[in-house]
């Protein structure tokens, strides 16, 4: 495939998924509190924006195209996307000098491969086999759009349904934008180098 031609979904949901390892594994090897905060924060935003664009758009394409089998598949998925939530709720104001932090992380990150491994085996393959290229292609930039808009820190208790979780995310993204503007974060040249280093790997 073309390195220009877009994304699928399984591209974009895959690439979300190893930017998510590389910054948990940027927290652990961060050598001082102020750096991992940074790279906490950056976990926080690119976690909670990426459950929520699934939620919005992956979801209900799979309960569309799949009918029964699909509901079934993204409940277990809100089920699990649950308990990402509550860890990213506790972890996204908890500083990295708590006794409490790495476990917790480390909790975080065994949730989710869960959850990934779910997406990739059972998911994935179930969608992309009923949707052509250009569909695939086009719910991928769907998923790439919603992130814009969506909350970048975790709101465990917020409905996690279309038209309910889009009405609720509407009221917490500018509210939580706003909180970003008064956070550390990484320098974003280090990131997208740490980006173009694990994809040379």
């Amino acid at each position: 495939m073309a390195s220009n031609e877009p994304k699928t979904i399984s591209k974009a949901i895959g690439e979300d998924h190893k930017a998510l390892d590389l910054y948990a594994e940027n927290i652990r090897s961060a050598k001082t509190i102020e750096d991992k905060i940074k790279w906490r924060n950056q976990l926080t935003w690119a976690l909670a924006r990426h459950a929520i664009s699934e939620e919005l758009t992956m979801y209900p394409a799979m309960e569309r195209h799949l009918g029964e089998e699909g509901l079934q598949l993204t409940n277990k998925d809100r089920e699990q996307h649950q308990a990402v939530k509550e860890d990213l709720y506790k972890l996204q104001s908890m500083s990295p000098s708590s006794e409490s932090f790495s476990p917790l992380l480390d909790r975080l990150m065994t949730d989710l491969h869960e959850h990934i491994q779910h997406e990739s085996q059972e998911d994935m393959p179930r969608l992309e086999q009923k949707l052509s290229r250009e569909e695939s292609q086009a719910l991928a930039r769907s998923f790439e759009r919603t992130k814009l808009i969506s909350p970048t820190r975790s709101h465990p208790s917020a409905p996690n349904r279309p038209y309910f979780e889009n009405f609720a995310a509407m009221l917490a993204a500018p509210i939580d934008r706003f909180q970003d503007l008064l956070k550390a974060w990484p320098d974003q040249t280090e990131v997208a180098e740490k980006h173009r280093s694990t994809s040379k790997l």
